[in-house]
């Protein structure tokens, strides 16, 4: 190459527009990048105006929540409800589910598995009117994406963030967004990641405990044995991802395995009465600071889920949902009476705290930008 036709190729880089950063995953060996869409590839601008909107109440129809509204930080992206609340104040029938490490499961919610990308997760708690939660609709939805056209700030993150759009900001690209920042709430950082890597030992309960988790008698790890600690944990190098529902036992309200409405698990998606009270295996991590627990919320404490699980499901004695859980002939043949004695109850509860991630719960990455004004810019 000539050197004018080297300097005619410099300028040529010169003022080409400036593309999004290039974005590193950064994992220890033993987890693998998860999937991302050929349609919304990772960046930094994006990831970061992901998070603003995220936290941003502007995006409810109502301005009165956002997103994080219902996935606090402190509580590792879960809010600490029974079930949470919408912009107008109806409650969901569900618990709402952590978003940390959601780019690796494998289906998004509690028991839906057609929704297995997060930006097709996005339209439910955007758009859903039964319930309402973010409360956009068709009638209001030009509205919301104005109040974003009329920020300069915004107009700004928006075309970093999207540098080949024409007409970066839209419900499209704000859903691109906020699903980048989804996929980039992560870390490796717990105890157990810890000596995972080598790099720390666990005590001697909670080394029993890890020996229950991953062996034949407390069996956890048949549900939440990846290191994801779930089972529909998917990733880069996935083919065919299994996609397994379980009905562990909770309820039993009519003698035939029945689960109380609206929470009918995967049975309200596919009308098999055998999936009736299916549900998706939850990731542990972060699992001691995600209370209340299972799909409504039913369960108030780590302790009491231990209790449950040690009986081979739950026995409700009285009240509109009574029942036997744990004769259900519905109820996965994974979840048997084991019958922990109180050491190894303690021992697992010792193990399953190490599973406790603060750099998830503290970092000023994936933290509120809009409480300090000049960190949102």
């Amino acid at each position: 190459m000539t050197r004018a036709r080297f300097l005619v190729l410099v300028a040529a880089l010169a003022a080409t527009p400036a593309t999004a950063a290039e974005w590193s995953w950064d994992l220890p060996k033993y987890i693998p990048p998860p999937r991302v869409p050929a349609d919304n590839a990772m960046s930094e601008e994006k990831f970061q105006l992901g998070r603003r909107l995220f936290y941003d109440k502007r995006l409810s129809g109502n301005q009165t929540i956002a997103c994080a509204s219902c996935h606090l930080q402190e509580r590792a992206f879960t809010d600490g409800r029974i079930v949470s609340v919408g912009s107008t104040g109806e409650k969901t029938p569900r618990n709402a589910p952590s978003i940390a490490y959601s780019g690796w499961h494998g289906t998004l919610t509690w028991a839906n598995p057609a929704l297995v990308t997060l930006e097709r997760q996005m339209l439910n708690p955007l758009f859903g009117d039964s319930p309402i939660e973010m409360g956009a609709s068709d009638a209001n939805k030009a509205e919301i994406v104005a109040r974003f056209r009329a920020d300069a700030d915004y107009r700004q993150w928006f075309a970093a963030a999207f540098p080949e759009s024409k007409d970066p900001i839209s419900f499209a690209t704000i859903i691109a967004a906020i699903s980048a920042f989804q996929r980039g709430v992560y870390s490796f950082d717990s105890r157990y990641d810890h000596y995972l890597q080598g790099e720390a030992q666990l005590t001697e309960a909670e080394q029993r405990g890890h020996d229950l988790y991953f062996g034949e008698k407390a069996e956890c790890h048949h549900c939440h044995g990846s290191v994801g600690l779930d089972d529909q944990f998917v990733h880069a190098r996935t083919r065919e991802p299994e996609l397994p529902f379980h009905n562990t036992g909770l309820y039993d309200i009519d003698g035939k395995g029945a689960y109380p409405a609206p929470n009918h698990g995967l049975f309200d998606i596919t009308g098999d009465p055998d999936d009736m009270g299916k549900f998706r295996a939850p990731s542990l991590r972060n699992i001691a600071l995600t209370a209340p627990y299972m799909h409504d919320g039913s369960v108030a404490t780590l302790q009491e889920v231990i209790d449950i699980y040690s009986e081979g499901g739950r026995n409700i004695a009285s009240g509109p949902h009574a029942g036997d859980g744990r004769a259900s002939a519905l109820k996965s043949g994974l979840i048997v009476r084991i019958d922990l004695t109180p050491q190894e109850k303690a021992d697992l509860l010792a193990f399953l705290n190490t599973l406790t991630d603060e750099r998830v719960v503290a970092s000023p990455r994936f933290s509120d930008p809009w409480k300090t004004p000049t960190a949102a810019k």
